[in-house]
């Protein structure tokens, strides 16, 4: 399997010829704001103090503003230009990496159809999510090829049904709301045809900033007017979820989505809040923990795989189903911030999985 990396950065450059990229000067600004002091901030980075006072210099001569200001009992502080410049950096990051992410996938993808023995690639289709990537990593480890294609829960369900996928991820949560929810894909899926593969237990939540500045408690508070939320796309299993958990909790979902925007992955939900342009989101708790947000968990759901139970035996669901009922994957997936994959791997009829007993 190839592997393809991509990044993306801002520079500044002056009418002048002079320039600087963001991420020069990022990790200087960022010890300066933790240590209070720029020869302390220009130890930590390796630089001399002389070299990152010319880069401080350079880039406030290019922005035409000060990035640090002096304030007593705490040294050297970042000035509000010093911090948007943090701002800038991390929102450029957080926004750009589900697109380039996916770009170098998809590159890979083509480049290994063309190059790999091994036959056709593993075909799947799924609900964005963490042990998703982590199965793909494994089977790029064993060089097998894989077609990888994030799509919302019914579209993925379809595409299986429709014969345009191998295996289709999809998630159900456990309790009260998982009839409803499984009422969306039993028109798709057959007992006979069909069995779902556990992938893993999972908790969705609330995403907030740090020390909850908005006093957030929980899923009631997304009817208040000073509350910015970010939601996932219409037909994700997450937002069908959400939807219901809204009207328990006396919201109007309509009204919530009226006010919104939407994004498709959970990453991009915490990179929106993380970027200071939401005050919550909904998702999985490792999307939370790796933007550095505070997580109130609200439900526990199954993710499923389903596929078609005659394939079972042959590849590529032969080597999917090996890796994913390895200790080594299942401890892999338990080590995902609020995942059990205690059940990885484990072979469940449709009825029994999609019923409220499950």
């Amino acid at each position: 399997m190839i592997k393809i990396s991509a990044y993306a950065e801002l520079r500044f450059t002056h009418g002048s010829g002079d320039s600087i990229t963001l991420s020069e000067i990022v990790p200087l600004l960022e010890q300066i704001s933790q240590l209070g002091s720029i020869a302390a901030a220009a130890e930590q980075v390796g630089l001399s103090y002389r070299h990152a006072w010319g880069r401080m210099r350079t880039m406030e001569a290019l922005l035409g503003g000060a990035l640090i200001s002096k304030s007593r009992g705490r040294g050297s502080v970042l000035s509000e230009l010093g911090e948007k410049l943090l701002w800038a950096h991390q929102l450029s990051g957080e926004r750009l990496q589900n697109v380039l992410g996916g770009l170098c996938r998809e590159v890979s993808q083509e480049l290994d159809k063309l190059l790999l023995p091994s036959g056709d690639a593993a075909r799947i289709h799924a609900s964005h999510g963490y042990a998703v990537d982590a199965l793909v990593e494994a089977l790029q480890l064993r060089h097998t090829a894989v077609d990888l294609r994030y799509r919302d829960s019914i579209d993925a369900v379809a595409s299986l049904a429709r014969g345009e996928s191998d295996l289709a991820g999809f998630h159900l949560p456990r309790g009260e709301f998982r009839e409803s929810c499984a009422a969306v894909f039993r028109p798709l899926l057959d007992d006979t045809l069909h069995v779902l593969i556990h992938l893993t237990r999972r908790t969705q939540g609330l995403f907030i900033a740090q020390g909850n500045p908005k006093g957030v408690r929980g899923l009631a508070d997304m009817s208040r007017k000073d509350m910015r939320f970010v939601n996932r796309q219409r037909g994700s299993g997450t937002r069908i979820l959400l939807d219901l958990l809204l009207r328990k909790n006396g919201v109007d979902p309509d009204q919530v989505h009226s006010q919104t925007s939407t994004e498709l992955t959970h990453s991009a939900i915490a990179a929106f809040v993380a970027s200071g342009m939401a005050d919550m989101g909904f998702g999985v708790e490792p999307a939370a923990r790796h933007f550095g947000l505070e997580f109130i968990p609200i439900v526990d759901e199954d993710y499923y795989f389903v596929c078609e139970r005659a394939k079972l035996g042959s590849e590529p669901l032969k080597t999917i189903l090996a890796i994913l009922q390895a200790d080594t994957f299942k401890a892999k997936v338990s080590r995902l911030a609020g995942y059990d994959g205690t059940l990885c791997g484990e072979v469940i009829e449709v009825g029994a999985g999609l019923g409220p007993g499950a």
